[in-house]
Formats: structure tokens, sequence, C-alpha cells
């Protein structure tokens, strides 16, 4: 059920990474929209970073929260606060990191807390683009702790053979890897890059998905998959994700739009999996003529007018209120 304003939330927990890896969409200079880009902005710590992160998820009142950077195990000891209280408020959250230094065991123990790991492809690849986050300090780095994995599929990966099934079995051996999730490589309009899905090479993707998932069950593929990604949203005003998600640089003060790609995402070769899904549930016929889009597009009208009155100072007695400084009243 959508809530609030904002149904998902994400937040660059801060601009720092020590990996430079070929086409990270955050360090690209239109991810903020031009003129300013993550390394230059001023971000947050300590305190201040904790309260100001617990003021965002209060205002829009989430279903998830996805803490990403720059590398957001920098921030690991203000995680280690935000993420027992964003929990006690029913609140799901999602850390997403290169793994290049260990998590908090503790972290594992929270209830609506996930940890993914992305992995750029098999070790020599892998090891190549993301230095100093290789597969054996990943590895080192996850003993006596779960994790999923998130899998951005790239145009170099297409051009092995055997190369998906080789990773998915790979980690799918691992016990302590719970999920893998798949994305497509999502390019700038006018992109070029070795990374670059071309249309052939999605083609032969589109076809190997059903069997892929049928043999490697920890693979997560949105529903309807082949068709989700083979016909993403044309542009943001018809993406379900890019409506229902507000994004936040590393200050938690300057809006990354229009979604979390930021700049200026080529929508028609969208790769994001949770776009996908939401886009072919957006199409789905339920009955009567009524699709599920009519639904969450009523449901995200009524978190406008929520999000008026909590502006306005009358939230109808659903507030959140301050409980020793540490907790708040559940969503």
């Amino acid at each position: 059920m959508l809530r609030g304003h904002s149904p998902l939330l994400s937040i660059e927990i801060t601009r720092e990474c020590p990996l430079h890896c070929p086409g990270c969409y955050a360090y690209e200079p239109n991810h903020l929209g031009g003129g300013l880009m993550l390394r230059q902005v001023n971000d947050l710590r300590g305190d201040a970073l904790v309260e100001r992160a617990l003021e965002l998820i209060r205002h829009h009142r989430p279903v998830q929260v996805s803490f990403v950077g720059g590398e957001p195990l920098i921030r690991h000891r203000e995680l280690s606060r935000i993420l027992p209280v964003v929990s006690e408020w029913g609140v799901y959250s999602l850390v997403v990191t290169s793994a290049v230094m260990p998590f908090p065991r503790e972290w594992n123990e929270i209830p609506r807390v996930r940890v993914a790991v992305s992995i750029d492809g098999l070790q020599p690849e892998h090891d190549a683009r993301r230095k100093p986050a290789t597969y054996e300090r990943i590895l080192k780095n996850l003993e006596g702790r779960e994790a999923d994995i998130s899998w951005v599929i790239t145009n170099q990966m297409m051009q092995h053979s055997n190369y998906l099934e080789d990773y998915l079995e790979f980690w799918s051996d691992r016990r302590w890897i719970g999920r893998i999730w798949l994305s497509l490589y999502t390019p700038q309009r006018g992109e070029r890059s070795d990374e670059k899905l071309t249309p052939e090479s999605r083609r032969r993707l589109f076809e190997m998905l059903p069997s892929l998932k049928q043999r490697y069950p920890s693979l997560i593929l949105p529903h309807g998959a082949t068709e989700a990604f083979a016909h993403p949203p044309s542009d943001p005003h018809r993406c379900t994700f890019s409506r229902v998600s507000v994004n936040y640089s590393a200050d938690l003060k300057t809006r990354i739009e229009p979604c979390f790609f930021g700049g200026n995402p080529d929508c028609s070769q969208c790769g994001c999996a949770v776009s996908a899904g939401l886009h072919w549930l957006h199409e789905r016929p339920l009955a009567l003529g009524i699709k599920a889009g009519h639904l969450i597009d009523g449901a995200l009208a009524l978190g406008h007018v929520q999000r008026g009155r909590r502006e306005n100072g009358d939230d109808g007695g659903n507030g959140f209120t301050r409980s020793n400084g540490a907790s708040e009243k559940s969503l």
C-alpha cells in the first residue's frame, strides 16, 4: 500500500568513495544537473548527519529508504545509529555497498535492514573495475555476514559465452548470499561507452532471462521482467519509479532528478530493476477495465494532498513526535 508522499527514498549518505569505477553514474559531471559534482558537495557526518537523515525520513514517510553513495560504509558509525531507529519506525532500509570494508555484523540482526553488495562481473573484470574492492577483499569482509548481490549487466558481459551462468553459479553457491538482484546498465542520453548494451545484446539477454531465473532461484527479476526491460517507460513523467521516489545528494539538501541516476538518463534503455518492475505493475490490468496504475496514481495524488497538509502544519494527528531524542512514533 502506498503511504505518505514518497514511498521510496534514496540518500547519498556520503560523497566519499575509494573506488573509481568506469560508468559510475554518481560521479558523472551531470549527475546533479551540471555545475556541481558529487565530490564537490559539502556532506555531513556525526550528529549532523544522523539528525538530518532522520529528519528527511520523518518528512517523507517512505516505505523503504536506500542508503547509497559514494561508499556508505565510510559512514558506518552514523548508519549504526540511523538503521535501528528507522527499523523501529517500520521502514525498510537497504544499504548498497562495494564491501570494500566489512559492515557491522549487528546490522544483520536489525529487522527490515538489508545490505546489497555491488559485484561487477566475474573476478578478472570486477577486480580491474572496482579495485580495491576486489573479490578477495569482498569475500573476507563478508565472513560471518549475510548480504544480497546487486548485479548490473553490461555489454562486456554479453560478449562471452556462459558468462552470466558462471557468475550466477559462483555467487549462488555462497550460502550467506540471499538474493541476486539483476539490473541492466542504464546509459545517459547520447552516451557512447563500453558498458552500454547494444540492441543485439539486449535481445539475447531477454531470451536468456527466463531460463536463468528457472535455473537460479536466488536470481531476483521484476515480474514480467522480459517485457518490462524490453519496454521501459519512455520518459520520467511516465516512470512510476521516478514518480514515487525522492533522492537526495550527500549534503542532504540537493535533490537528484529525475531519479537516482540523475543527469539525463536514456529512459528508452532503462535497465533499473525497480523501475522495470513498477512500470510493469502500473500497466497490469486488474478488473473491470481498471489497471494497477489507476490505484497507484490515486495513491500518489492523495500523498500530495497529505504532504501539503503536513507542510501547512496540519498532519491530522499522524505526525512524528520525538521520544528522548532517539525514537519516533511509527509511520
